[in-house]
């Protein structure tokens, strides 16, 4: 649902009936895809065609210059037209059709780029295939027609416009929810919408559930606890309120399953005092066959293309364990298997810590050990320091490897950016940053300066230094937001991937409650 408000802030709910109605249908047509019915061939002709727009609604805000307007526009498709291009984004903005915002609470779910266009809509829940048709492939290419999603269009007396050619867009959520408002800046005139999923009661709703967090510490500065809150709601967003299945992102292609991102999210939900829903993610986590595929759909579903990975059995039963629900016994290979990067199989660090019982440290120096810390790949010195020495620590303690750990973790955060650094030494992908092993590696600093007294004399407030550090580069990294991309462009700050990320966030709360532990609330 989208409330429209003029130049004097003034809601307009009445306005809207027709927007409503139409993800009402979109809605229909998700549970009818979910049965295996004939919607998902319609919404394939529509992309074919670049059919079907609607106006949905707008408000008028008298100018001098003519009267100005908030108007969506409504598509299934893609558009058509030969070699669309992506519009130019705004400057200090990523471009159209890239997601920046979540909006939901668990159940229908949309992604909104930076200029309040809805770029990818999910139904019942946010693990499965979007009802837009926005590939990725059309948003590495700069091809994505003008007309794809929920296009948000401003009137200019008798003509309207799309977003992105107003002169500066603005977007916040409404305090304490994921109600998003976005405000489009015009020849000094400004108009606006806010989007929910559910009306005014999903502002009520998600208010509550926040309340129900674990707070921070006493000594907790005010972006900590934002930047808690903001991660706690994606989180909240990104989570099958139902089953419990966790979407990576709310983008074609990260909104499956990831074993590992979503044991990471229950963990986090479990530290933030959301017993009953780390259950819930834990329990989906159990039931999946994770010899069958790296991903997987919101209905358990192996998703093909990509074989099993060596850390996913480690992981969940990691996030078991933060749940409160027995772990699988037994450990798994982490030989010859692919590891979080996604690469080429190998013998790779992080596969060998989620793999290796917690007295196996020894094993994984002698294979990883190296003059600056720990290596990426077994026997190969050269393959560089990895910042999946930080799992030594957190979640899959090995004291023997803390001293190695601490080392290598000092060091990759030396080198970080303004805006935190890549996963390792040996990373091919290029020097764009990425948020989740900046913020990792926090969390394990931080856990290494709350190590027991005595064990690491002198060194705590060095490590606890560091993993401020690197907070400070994930608070860089995010989006006015206050969302984290996966990455981030090296020298702009700007997001160059899927955004937000639940990973990210996820590892963003279990730094900030190690940084500032506060008093633990009994749960469910």
């Amino acid at each position: 649902m989208a409330w429209l408000w003029d130049g004097e802030g003034r809601n307009r709910t009445g306005d809207t009936t027709i927007f409503s109605r139409v993800l009402y249908q979109l809605s229909y047509l998700a549970s009818v895809v979910a049965r295996g019915g004939r919607a998902e061939r319609r919404l394939a002709t529509a992309a074919s065609r670049g059919c079907l727009d609607w106006l949905v609604a707008w408000t008028r805000a008298a100018t001098a210059a003519g009267a100005v307007a908030v108007v969506a526009m409504a598509l299934l498709s893609g558009g058509t037209g030969a070699d669309p291009r992506t519009p130019a984004a705004l400057p200090g903005l990523p471009p159209p059709f890239l997601g920046a915002a979540v909006v939901g609470g668990g159940g229908r779910t949309e992604a909104v780029d930076a200029y309040g266009d809805v770029v990818g809509l999910w139904a019942p829940g946010p693990a499965g295939r979007s009802l837009i048709y926005n590939p990725v492939a059309r948003q590495i290419a700069g091809s994505v027609p003008v007309g794809t999603g929920i296009v948000a269009r401003m009137r200019v007396g008798r003509r309207t416009i799309p977003l992105w050619r107003a002169e500066a867009v603005t977007q916040r959520y409404l305090p304490g929810t994921n109600v998003l408002r976005t405000v489009a800046h015009l020849r000094g005139r400004k108009a606006g919408l806010v989007q929910s999923v559910g009306g005014p009661r999903s502002a009520r709703a998600d208010r509550r559930w926040l309340g129900q967090a674990q707070p921070l510490g006493a000594g907790a500065p005010g972006w900590a606890r934002a930047m808690y809150r903001r991660s706690l709601l994606v989180l909240r967003a990104l989570t099958d309120r139902r089953t419990g299945a966790v979407a990576a992102g709310a983008r074609e292609g990260w909104a499956y399953v990831w074993p590992r991102d979503a044991s990471a999210v229950a963990m986090a939900l479990a530290s933030g005092g959301y017993r009953a829903e780390a259950r819930r993610v834990a329990r989906f986590l159990l039931g999946l066959d994770l010899d069958a595929a790296a991903r997987f759909r919101g209905t358990g579903e192996p998703v093909a293309g990509r074989g099993p990975q060596g850390d996913a059995a480690g992981w969940v039963a990691a996030a078991a364990r933060a749940a409160g629900l027995p772990a699988p016994r037994g450990t798994s290979s982490w030989r010859d298997q692919v590891d979080y990067q996604e690469g080429e199989p190998g013998d790779y660090l992080a596969n060998a810590l989620a793999s290796t019982a917690a007295d196996g440290g020894r094993v994984i120096a002698a294979a990883f050990g190296g003059r600056d810390g720990l290596v990426r790949r077994a026997g190969d010195p050269g393959s560089g320091l990895d910042s999946a020495a930080a799992w030594a620590v957190r979640p899959f303690p090995q004291p023997d490897l803390f001293p190695l750990a601490r080392r290598t973790l000092l060091r990759l955060a030396a080198q970080s950016t303004r805006y935190g650094i890549v996963p390792s030494e040996d990373w091919s992908g290029g020097n764009e940053p990425w948020t989740a092993p900046t913020a990792w590696t926090a969390w394990s600093l931080a856990a290494l300066a709350n190590a027991e007294p005595g064990r690491f004399r002198g060194t705590a407030p060095r490590d606890r230094r560091a993993a401020l550090r690197l907070i400070a580069d994930l608070r860089r990294a995010a989006t006015p937001l206050g969302e984290l991309p996966e990455r981030v462009g090296a020298h702009t700050g700007v997001p160059r991937s899927t955004t937000p990320l639940a990973w990210s966030h996820a590892f963003a709360i279990l730094a900030l409650r190690e940084l500032w532990p506060g008093k633990v609330r009994p749960g469910p």
